[in-house]
């Protein structure tokens, strides 16, 4: 019998939805495929570890420190000022350029003050010839007095004129070496070997006493003035090492404490603590450096302290167990540093566990991992 066109399509359209319905009775349809992603998702998770991915907790000696940040200052410094009042007439020297003690740096015109030790000059001669002539005239005096010829008081005129002379005399010598003072204090020269570092005059200005001309800084021995509090201030001793680092470097310098402060600063109660550098080509005047003073040894059983992960809600440490990563949760122990590292004390971790290293990463907890080295070995052994 024919069936009309009208109602082959919806014959059709049943005999398909039957034949689905049918599929998920019988479990045809949708079973296959969930345990496909059954056996994914339980499949086990192996990595490979290199050698450098792995630390091994050590019992060392652990140097604790404080830390400490600051400007640098150089321990010599000078400001180079006009000790008379005058006309600039000569400075050489820029920012930067090197100058020895005793260099001359910069002139005031001496004019005025060569004239005036002429001056001063020409007054002690002529108070030295008065001198010359008050002596004479007592040696005469005296030789009459002891002939009878005159009396004692014409004598001690004499004396009292002679030893006026020679006041005046000496006041006169005074006065010229006030003005060879003057002379000489128009030529400025450098107190100490450094170098230039500000320049606040120009030739040809006129300046007064004490105005500030050049500024001259040794590099060769600077200090840092730490503050750390009270309580600190108890474990620092003179000679303790710090490690600091120069702002805007990765190089490690040593500075060693060579002053402590008897007193405690008003208000904040913190204490100063001053740090000796020596020279070193990275070190200026007003750097930067930041760091941690060693102020005690510890030994404790340590691990990387970038091991010791906190992206959870408590820290962790990721250790290598059978064969398997196992987070470890652990309370945060003292900090410090060990071989040039830092480090952290960890009660938990017993000596010689192996945990990951920083380089390794977050590895979740669980995971089968397979050492490198035993895997080429293995791989090796295998081999005919």
């Amino acid at each position: 019998m024919l069936i009309p066109k009208k109602y082959a399509l919806g014959i059709l359209v049943l005999a398909l939805a039957g034949l689905i319905a049918l599929g998920f009775q019988k479990g045809w349809i949708g079973k296959r495929t969930t345990h496909s992603v059954a056996v994914k998702s339980n499949a086990p998770v192996n990595i490979e570890m290199a050698e450098a991915d792995i630390a091994i907790a050590q019992k060392m000696t652990m140097t604790q420190g404080l830390p400490v940040s600051g400007t640098l200052k150089a321990v010599r410094t000078a400001m180079v000022k006009a000790r008379v009042a005058g006309e600039l007439v000569m400075l050489d020297v820029r920012e930067g350029d090197p100058v020895k003690m005793g260099q001359i740096v910069a002139r005031v015109d001496n004019t005025e003050f060569l004239a005036r030790q002429r001056q001063a000059q020409q007054q002690a001669e002529a108070a030295r010839a008065q001198v010359e002539v008050a002596q004479r005239q007592f040696d005469n005096n005296n030789a009459l007095v002891n002939q009878g010829f005159i009396s004692k008081t014409a004598l001690e005129t004499s004396i009292a004129n002679l030893n006026g002379a020679k006041a005046t005399y000496q006041a006169a010598l005074a006065a010229l070496d006030v003005s060879t003072k003057a002379l000489d204090d128009s030529v400025l020269k450098a107190p100490l070997n450094g170098f230039v570092s500000q320049r606040f005059a120009q030739p040809g200005e006129r300046v007064a006493p004490e105005a500030r001309i050049i500024e001259i800084v040794d590099l060769a021995q600077f200090e840092l003035e730490a503050t750390i509090t009270s309580a600190e201030a108890m474990n620092v001793k003179l000679g303790q090492i710090a490690k600091l680092i120069v702002e805007g470097t990765s190089q490690e310098i040593s500075a060693s404490v060579l002053r402590i402060n008897p007193s405690t600063q008003t208000g904040s109660r913190s204490v100063l603590v001053y740090l000796g550098l020596q020279s070193h080509p990275l070190l200026r005047q007003g750097v930067f450096v930041q760091g941690s003073l060693g102020t005690q040894k510890v030994d404790a059983v340590v691990v990387p302290l970038e091991s010791v992960r906190s992206d959870k809600t408590k820290p962790y440490v990721q250790t290598l167990q059978d064969d398997k990563v196992i987070h470890l949760q652990v309370e945060l122990g003292a900090k410090g540093e060990a071989n040039g590292k830092a480090v952290m004390a960890l009660k938990e971790i017993k000596e010689g566990t192996l945990v990951l290293a920083p380089s390794a990463g977050a590895v979740r907890d669980g995971t089968l991992f397979t050492r490198a080295a035993k895997a080429k070995a293995s791989t090796a052994n295998s081999q005919p």
